[in-house]
């Protein structure tokens, strides 16, 4: 009994399970709340979201800081051809799955402006927006700066600053907007639940997900099919050496567990197995397949729904970069991850509460799959990078990379929301 009693605890304080049940209670109750708690709840959540805009450049910048202190000077051509190589393989799923949504996008319909304009005014008004130079790319390149020097030169107070400054925001991101995610999800959700969106969410998005899985799956077994040189029985094997890593990922909703069978199966599909013990430890902080393709195609989606059209090319282009960018800034951040994507959504796609509250339930909902991809995708992507490693060798030999432990994964948290 005390071991069940364990478990369901357990289970019971996963983010996923909380905001399931809470939204569930909401929903069965909100015909008794009076408006002021339906408008409580909404300036609750505008609120939080308020306090990440301001908090979220100085995240990015010790975060980004961080990862990139974090390799030292130990093979930096190896360290700086796989940032690089992750970087474009980060991208490119961005882009593809702007075509995936471009593609769905034919079966979304508007949501009528006569909807939209029944959403809730919050009880209460936060309106203390921060300056324009106060952004998610001031932090990163910031951090970039300031984690390069640090790397490279012996400089022990802004080392110190670092690390205190990564411990402090990570503390308030898991001890407090961490715990904070039922509420925050719940005070959009009533402004769904008053706007009569449900309807719309359930009839166009049910389907689309099935959509958003064939696109990965599609995804993944090409860069299978591409890293066994176009030899299906190489790319069968290869997948199968990979698989107890995914599934294992699947179950638990965690890669930090799945990190031995990742290492142990993309050994298997590597010329030289030793390689892996180098690259998963780095490429797990940063390539994210599965999360760069879920909420990018969920982006496009959503803003096609609410304003009619695609993304412009200029407004998907600024917005992959600074996304693709602020991945790097995830590496290190334990249960709140997705807080520092939120704000970017809303800064460069102009998404509404009512788009955040849908695109944040998603990501709870979708959290084991996404990060079954992840795992999966990295081990793929592994024998990618192999070829291209092999090729800056002949070119630049003797840079021989060692095993990088120093970054823990977005990924790796259990208990991480993206």
């Amino acid at each position: 009994m005390g071991v069940m009693v364990s478990k369901f605890s357990a289970w019971f304080k996963l983010p996923s399970v909380q905001v399931l049940l809470g939204v569930t209670l909401y929903i069965m109750g909100a015909p008794y709340f009076s408006c002021a708690v339906h408008q409580g709840l909404y300036a609750l959540s505008l609120t939080i979201k308020q306090a990440l805009i301001w908090i979220m450049p100085f995240m990015v910048g010790v975060f980004v800081a961080h990862t990139v202190k974090g390799f030292n000077k130990k093979a930096p051509l190896f360290i700086l051809s796989i940032m690089v190589f992750e970087f474009c393989s980060n991208l490119l799923s961005v882009w593809y799955a702007y075509g995936g949504g471009a593609f769905a996008s034919m079966w979304v319909s508007s949501i009528p402006t006569s909807v939209r304009q029944g959403a809730l005014q919050p009880l209460w008004q936060v309106s203390f927006s921060p300056p324009a130079w106060w952004s998610a790319q001031s932090g990163v390149v910031v951090g970039l700066v300031a984690g390069l020097i640090t790397a490279f030169a012996n400089i022990n107070y802004l080392s110190t600053f670092i690390n205190a400054g990564r411990y402090t925001v990570e503390t308030i991101l898991t001890k407090g907007f961490a715990r904070l995610i039922p509420l925050f999800v719940l005070g959009f959700v009533a402004n769904i639940h008053q706007t009569n969106m449900f309807t719309q969410m359930l009839t166009h998005y049910s389907a689309l997900i099935i959509v958003l899985l064939g696109l990965l799956m599609l995804y993944i077994l090409t860069v299978f099919y591409i890293g066994a040189g176009g030899r299906f029985s190489l790319m069968r094997k290869n997948i199968k050496h990979l698989l107890p890593a995914g599934g294992l990922a699947l179950t638990t909703g965690c890669s930090l567990s799945t990190m031995p069978w990742t290492i142990e199966g993309t050994g298997k599909t590597l010329k030289n197995p030793e390689l892996a013990k180098a690259i998963i430890p780095t490429t797990t902080n940063i390539q994210q397949v599965g999360d760069c393709i879920a909420n990018a195609f969920l982006c496009v989606l959503l803003y096609q729904q609410f304003y009619g059209t695609m993304p412009g090319f200029s407004m998907w282009l600024q917005f992959s970069v600074v996304f693709v960018l602020a991945r790097y800034a995830t590496a290190a951040v334990l249960g709140g991850a997705i807080f520092i994507m939120l704000p970017i959504y809303e800064q460069y796609l102009h998404f509404t509460p009512e788009m955040i509250a849908i695109i944040l339930a998603f990501n709870v909902l979708l959290d084991p799959l996404i990060t079954s991809s992840n795992v999966v995708a990295n081990g793929a992507l592994a024998r990618l990078f192999e070829e291209v490693w092999l090729r800056i060798q002949r070119v630049m030999p003797h840079q021989t990379p060692k095993e990088n432990h120093t970054v823990r994964s977005r990924n790796a948290s259990c208990v991480k929301v993206k």
